[in-house]
């Protein structure tokens, strides 16, 4: 699953620390070979036949051209198989989704929408230093449906400084009148340096008592769930098996491939004759990443071979964060000798966990109950401990 990252934003929201770039123009051509450029030098070193989806994050990566998008998807295609049904999703800002720039990016190959709408409230909207306002965001979801019907998603924050749970429930019952059949949903975190981070630091802003957000987390599932949306991961709501592929295969912890400034992969080097799997960033300034793709192929900073154990502290960590947790079927793929009932079903942690109704170990697999999933970050460093211990 190859991840191309498009860096790029027109101005950077209030609580934003992920690695995106403000600049005055972007030498789109130059970028674009570069990000082909790479796709083909990590896919062959991958040696991976198929790909099953390919997600262009970002930054805003509707900003770049839809010939950008496609140039990237052929060289895939030309360098692995890409089944005609495989998911091609497109991250897109409300303001950068006109109805002629959606169906010209439908036709050079995008099949998903995932739409950064964040809320439904311009307050919220300008105090999160949002482009858009609430009515762009619902035209533009509206477009995207037309264009990508049962296959547009959109995303909203919650637990906002002086958000109340009645807001938020709100704000729920408006996004249910507009969503499609996937809703992403992300607790805002205060990251360091952002500039709302600093502001509820100065007072300016109020923080939500985290027996609020808990109860914000709560009243949309059970809203969600009730209007028939499967809760099959932390942040992520679908109905109709509208599911994201690319994101279920990442939580079930197959290779993908990172490409662009910055991008994160974990693949195994078969084209160098490797045999484990390697964890690789890329390059996150796009000229220093342009700089060394073009020098040697690609622009990957750091590579970690990830010994047996940290293979299966992700597998646990990130596979625990869907409903159906981890099959034995999976944990036996990184773990042939080491059964999930040899290392979690004898007394212990997991054991504990069980009894006090956060997890299930049984002929499925492992998986948080629903009071699991609420808290399983409290859990996980028990989980682990047992793990290594084994």
């Amino acid at each position: 699953a190859p991840c191309p990252q498009w860096p790029y934003c027109r101005k950077r929201c209030s609580y934003c620390n992920f690695n995106t770039y403000v600049v005055p123009a972007v030498d789109e051509a130059a970028v674009r070979a570069c990000l082909v450029r790479e796709a083909q030098t990590l896919l062959r070193l991958s040696q991976v036949h198929s790909v099953s989806s390919v997600f262009f994050g970002g930054g805003t990566p509707s900003l770049a051209s839809p010939g950008t998008v496609a140039a990237v998807l052929e060289a895939v295609a030309a360098a692995a198989h890409l089944p005609a049904g495989a998911e091609v999703t497109l991250e897109a800002n409300p303001s950068s989704t006109s109805t002629s720039c959606l169906a010209r990016f439908r036709a050079a190959g995008v099949n998903r929408l995932s739409i950064g709408v964040q809320s439904l409230d311009d307050a919220e909207l300008k105090m999160l230093g949002r482009e858009h306002t609430a009515a762009e965001a619902w035209k533009a979801v509206e477009v995207a449906r037309g264009l990508f019907p049962g296959r547009t998603s959109i995303d909203l924050l919650f637990g906002l400084p002086g958000q109340s749970r009645d807001a938020w429930a709100q704000r729920l019952e408006v996004a249910l009148g507009l969503c499609d059949d996937h809703i992403s949903l992300y607790q805002l975190t205060l990251e360091r340096g952002t500039a709302l981070a600093a502001q509820v630091r100065k007072g300016a802003l109020p923080t939500p008592p985290q027996d609020l957000l808990a109860d914000m987390y709560h009243t949309a599932r059970t809203v969600l769930v009730a209007a028939g949306f499967r809760h099959y991961e932390v942040s992520n709501f679908a109905r109709k098996g509208a599911l994201s592929t690319h994101n279920l295969s990442y939580w079930r912890a197959d290779q993908y491939i990172g490409v662009g400034p910055g991008a994160h992969g974990r693949f195994v080097l078969r084209g160098e004759g490797g045999c484990s799997r390697e964890a690789r960033v890329q390059t996150l300034e796009p000229v220093a990443w342009m700089r060394d793709v073009q020098s040697q192929g690609h622009g990957t900073r750091s590579r970690v071979v990830l010994s047996p154990l940290e293979q299966l502290e992700e597998l646990l960590t990130l596979g625990l964060r869907t409903d159906e947790g981890i099959t034995h079927e999976r944990w036996g793929h990184f773990s042939p000798q080491l059964s999930l009932q040899a290392v979690f079903g004898a007394p212990g942690e997991a054991r504990a966990l069980q009894q006090q109704g956060w997890l299930v170990l049984d002929s499925g697999g492992l998986r948080c109950t629903w009071a699991g999933l609420a808290v399983l970050d409290s859990l996980l460093p028990d989980l682990l401990c047992q793990l290594q211990r084994v």
